[in-house]
């Protein structure tokens, strides 16, 4: 049985492909979500995809993950930098949580330098662009091997 993995995007990330291709690139959520899927079917996962503008969705998204004992992939977006609701879900998780980020947020101005999300995730991956989702999932299976 395929082992279930939710793969949560939050505010703006809809928008992909047009919104400041500048920083973020052209490749769109849509590319994003097919990729992820194939490779995360090849390794035995079940993945849930999703997005949302609405930090509430994305609450109650992480604890129905919770529920379900899935793996999750976080790409919080906006929600990252202040968004404690979203914290306290995370700390329910028990299987791994990889935070990813499209750019490297490191070297963003103020308030895109520092993610709460980064205190609780097992790992992140920033500044790789959509090749940081796949480098995700890759490293969810792996640690869900080594259980």
């Amino acid at each position: 049985m395929a082992h279930p993995l939710f793969i949560l995007n939050g505010s703006n990330l809809n928008m992909l492909g047009t919104r400041e291709p500048g920083i973020y690139g052209t490749t769109t959520l849509a590319e994003i979500e097919k990729s992820t899927k194939e490779l995360a079917a090849s390794l035995g996962l079940d993945c849930d995809f999703r997005q949302t503008n609405h930090e509430g969705i994305l609450v109650d998204w992480i604890q129905e993950a919770a529920i379900k004992d899935a793996a999750v992939i976080i790409n919080p977006a906006g929600f990252s930098f202040g968004c404690v609701p979203v914290l306290d879900a995370l700390k329910l998780l028990r299987q791994p949580l990889i935070e990813v980020h499209l750019t490297n947020i490191h070297q963003r101005p103020a308030p895109y330098t520092y993610s709460l999300v980064s205190q609780v995730a097992n790992g992140v991956i920033c500044g790789l662009g959509p090749a940081g989702y796949t480098l995700a999932v890759r490293a969810v299976a792996e640690r869900l091997a080594e259980r």
